[in-house]
């Protein structure tokens, strides 16, 4: 039977794009000063957070000197930073912080994956990078069964999401939502879509994406499990 746990496994071992592979392994080997002490993790990343989540959040790919160094989804740069501030004020994180993978970090009814799980060259991967990685993606989705309500980081993960739930939910959505930051998008069986900006330094320093715009997702987010709970 298939479980996280053996998902994780399969994922940090793999080695199938050479491209990637080459490049998180040069990353490693050439570390900048401020992380010469480092020992890089430099492998695929898992997925990280609650089994039981009910908000699965969608990155595109570990950063270089984030995640691949880490060895944990949206942890060691700017991006992390942001979210999981963003997280613990809206009670989804029990701390502020996400520095390493022994920091304490645990995050409650949410989860973390990617459409990617190794460090792209300037954060492009190929069309068929994306494909490899897709396999992992979707028996991920296959194992969080309670995620209802899902936020895309980016315009990638946005389609990449879409497309999953095509795929997982043998559904075909037409025409296509269009991306665009605090869009809400309802899909098939109880599904829903929040699409944002990517927390990265790029969207945060030039103001494309606030603390208060981000903010606005999870509050969102928030409110929609609060109508579900009502429900049922």
């Amino acid at each position: 039977m298939d479980s996280l746990e053996r998902l994780e496994e399969e994922i940090i071992s793999c080695r199938r794009c050479r491209r990637l592979v080459s490049y998180r392994q040069e990353v490693a080997e050439k570390r900048p000063p401020r992380y010469r002490e480092w020992n890089y993790w430099a492998r695929p990343l898992p997925g990280f957070g609650d089994p039981q989540a009910r908000v699965l959040i969608f990155g595109l790919a570990p950063a270089a000197h984030g995640g691949n160094r880490t060895g944990r989804m949206f942890t060691g740069d700017r991006s992390g930073d942001l979210l999981i501030r963003t997280l613990y004020r809206f009670g989804f994180a029990n701390q502020m912080r996400s520095e390493h993978r022994e920091d304490g970090l645990a995050l409650q009814d949410v989860y973390l994956t990617a459409t990617l799980r190794c460090a792209p060259l300037q954060n492009k991967p190929s069309p068929s990078e994306m494909v490899a990685c897709r396999r992992f993606l979707l028996r991920e989705l296959g194992l969080l069964k309670s995620a209802r309500v899902w936020v895309a980081l980016g315009r990638v993960a946005f389609h990449a999401a879409l497309n999953a739930f095509q795929e997982t939910h043998q559904v075909s959505i037409s025409p296509k939502p269009a991306f665009g930051h605090g869009q809400v998008h309802s899909l098939a069986n109880g599904y829903t879509l929040i699409a944002s900006f990517h927390p990265s330094q790029q969207n945060t320093q030039t103001g494309r994406l606030t603390p208060k715009m981000f903010n606005s997702i999870f509050d969102e987010a928030r409110s929609i499990l609060r109508k579900m709970k009502e429900v049922t």
